[in-house]
């Protein structure tokens, strides 16, 4: 099977590298070439792999320059538009990291923490004109620990999950083409602007969750506003996480004291 794969982070490298060794030609990878030290750029070129943009591939369509069964979407950034949503037989499916219909857009791992759920699940989807619209083919769901969870440790148990459910997807469209879906309707959408302006804190904030809920370095967090400038919080159990296993860490100093 002929694969064009979408991603950017480590968990598409791992499964571009798993994709090769199955046997399958992947026949380009987009990616963040631009950014130097790109996982999936590295093991493209690797394996002699072309490394295309959206608009090459947009491109190479019109022109008929290039073929391809499927094309599959690992935590890929940008929207998809024709003709690629129409081209490949088997479709343009993408993994969003969010249970659907329930989260569509960004802050799905922030809502899951502010929201305090036990459960939370990641999907598999057709891919059409709209942003999370397109119908549903698999959920992977799993239990999360919503009082200790940060948005960035909720992303790396996703992508495990991901990791399997991307080897199950391309076990099932090898075997059976087209798979069966259900309708993907409602739901709540966000986009990055509104992520952004969900991380001030409020009045009635519950602070130390909303620290956990935005904590993503190197990103802005939760933040307070001091004369026009944002300055990003953090609690101490994430401060003392992020000690070396060399330095006493500033709990484990308070309490010397106290003895």
């Amino acid at each position: 099977m002929k694969i064009l794969l979408m991603g950017r982070k480590q968990v598409a490298a791992n499964l571009l590298e798993w994709s090769l060794k199955k046997g399958h030609e992947v026949v380009g990878v987009l990616t963040d070439s631009h950014f130097e030290g790109s996982p999936t750029a590295k093991i493209a070129r690797i394996n002699n792999i072309k490394i295309y943009s959206l608009e090459d591939i947009y491109k190479l369509l019109k022109n008929k320059e290039i073929e391809f069964d499927l094309a599959i979407s690992v935590l890929y950034w940008r929207k998809i538009a024709e003709p690629l949503i129409s081209y490949p037989k088997f479709g343009v499916i993408n993994l969003h990291p969010a249970p659907l219909p329930a989260y569509k857009g960004c802050a799905g791992y922030n809502i899951a923490i502010l929201n305090k759920l036990k459960k939370w699940s990641i999907t598999a989807h057709y891919v059409n004109q709209s942003i999370d619209e397109g119908r549903i083919i698999k959920e992977f769901e799993f239990s999360i620990d919503f009082e200790n969870e940060t948005a960035l440790s909720l992303e790396s148990k996703s992508q495990l999950h991901i990791d399997t459910l991307y080897r199950d997807i391309i076990d099932l469209v090898s075997r059976h083409g087209l798979l069966d879906s259900k309708e993907n309707k409602g739901g709540q959408y966000i986009s990055r602007v509104q992520m952004e302006e969900m991380k001030e804190i409020k009045e009635d904030d519950d602070i130390d969750t909303k620290i956990r809920a935005f904590w993503f370095p190197p990103y802005l967090g939760a933040y307070m506003c001091k004369n026009g400038k944002k300055y990003t919080l953090i609690n101490d159990k994430i401060l003392n996480e992020l000690s070396s296993d060399n330095v006493t860490s500033l709990l484990a100093n308070k309490v010397d004291k106290k003895n």
